[in-house]
């Protein structure tokens, strides 16, 4: 637990360990971390309803949030994976344009489509009520950090020998990884019930599409990264959430 909130998140936790095993047992809990940032943005957007804002200003604080609490290092990653496969470069050549400082033009387009699909996915959630907005925010947070579980199992490569990558790729075994998958997706089923039986099977499906979009955006990264790094975690996370978010609000 420490190792999962210390590393996914800013919240006032002190990791003892940081060795492989510490890794392992960490990303198993990484849904956890990703329920409690949920929840936190949830309570936001949710006092700026209760305090007379609208379902618009409620989302962009709602999507706020997890870049504060995480110090946007997601969102970082997303913007740095996208310059380097967006680059049409080598490995190695992609890794170095990824390690730099600044965001080139596939980040910024990235960034701004990403955001602006999580805010209106969020506004349109909220204006059917503050529950389903709610709900809708840590139903993607969970479904964010679970990819990254799944995205740490046995086999899947670092690409760098350096880096969050090479410290937690590959710690999580098959078996685990399945397991916290499938109570993922069964717990983010189970809190939609009091909204109707149509509902339990949209979370779940927006959970399972969230994770298959996490997973194409992997299996593309090993294909032309040789593996994964930090910025490709946070790339994942923020595919999953955002995939989470629009399936929510279909039908």
């Amino acid at each position: 637990m420490r190792f999962a909130f210390g590393t996914l998140t800013v919240l006032p936790v002190r990791g003892t360990r940081w060795d492989r095993q510490a890794a392992h047992a960490g990303m198993l809990c990484a849904p956890l971390a990703g329920l409690t940032v949920g929840l936190c943005a949830a309570a936001v957007g949710g006092a700026l309803l209760f305090l007379g804002g609208g379902a618009l200003t409620a989302a962009v604080a709602t999507a706020a949030i997890p870049a504060v609490l995480t110090r946007g290092l997601h969102l970082d990653g997303l913007a740095d994976t996208a310059d380097g496969l967006g680059s049409g470069k080598p490995a190695e050549d992609a890794l170095r344009v990824m390690k730099r400082s600044d965001i080139g033009p596939f980040g910024v387009i990235t960034l701004l489509f990403v955001l602006l699909g999580q805010v209106a996915a969020l506004a349109q959630l909220y204006g059917r009520g503050w529950t389903h907005g709610a709900v809708a925010a840590a139903v993607a947070g969970v479904a964010a950090r679970c990819a990254l579980t799944l995205a740490t199992r046995v086999g899947v490569p670092a690409a760098r020998p350096e880096g969050l990558g090479a410290a937690v790729a590959g710690t999580v075994p098959w078996r685990s990884a399945g397991v916290v998958a499938a109570v993922t997706v069964a717990g983010c089923a189970a809190v939609a019930a009091p909204f109707g039986p149509y509902a339990v099977v949209r979370h779940a499906v927006a959970v399972l599409a969230a994770l298959a979009a996490a997973e194409l955006l992997l299996h593309h990264c090993r294909r032309r990264l040789d593996g994964v790094t930090g910025d490709v975690f946070g790339a994942l996370a923020e595919t999953a959430a955002t995939t989470a978010l629009v399936v929510l609000t279909f039908g």
